[in-house]
């Protein structure tokens, strides 16, 4: 069983939601890169803040870890024990962005109002500017961690499925 889980992809995946059900399975504390970045203004913190609050997460002995942040990516995959990577269709991942609109989440400290033009065309380059990255690091820090790539909804949920039942306190 893991202890310091991340889990990535492509926004609109929903990596969120995989994360929660990795929470509530395993009893793992979940962070979510996107409240330690954005504030609930719609502002964002400083990298230095940023990095800071990453790596007091990822000194701590167990946790799940949400998000991509590709710059941060290589220091928490050096601490990781295991990586779950939501490698989606691209349409699965816009699809899921535009179906969260209006809905409040625990992951975001706002709530999204529109499907911002930006975000969609963030969405639309990730396969062709992050996923060559992703696969690189993911190669050159396989050993020692568990590393496990679905390309579906239904893989990710039958995975949840195998977990153990979460002991009750």
């Amino acid at each position: 069983m893991f202890h310091k889980a991340l889990v990535i992809g492509c926004p609109g995946a929903g990596k969120s939601d995989f994360a929660r059900k990795l929470r509530d399975a395993s009893g793992l504390p979940l962070y979510y890169l996107d409240l330690l970045w954005h504030k609930a203004d719609r502002t964002t913190v400083s990298r230095v803040e940023f990095d800071r609050a990453i790596h007091a997460i990822l000194a701590q002995k167990a946790w799940i870890l949400d998000g991509n942040y590709q710059r941060t990516l290589e220091p928490r995959l050096k601490v990781c024990d295991a990586v779950f990577f939501l490698d989606y269709p691209l349409e699965v991942c816009l699809a899921g962005a535009e179906a969260r609109i209006g809905k409040a989440r625990e992951d975001m400290p706002w709530v999204e109002t529109e499907f911002d033009e930006e975000f969609r065309q963030w969405i639309l380059a990730f396969p062709k500017r992050e996923l060559t990255a992703i696969y690189a690091l993911l190669a050159q820090y396989r050993d020692g961690r568990e590393i496990i790539v679905f390309h579906s909804r239904q893989e990710a949920g039958a995975f949840l499925k195998t977990l153990p039942p979460r002991p009750e306190a």
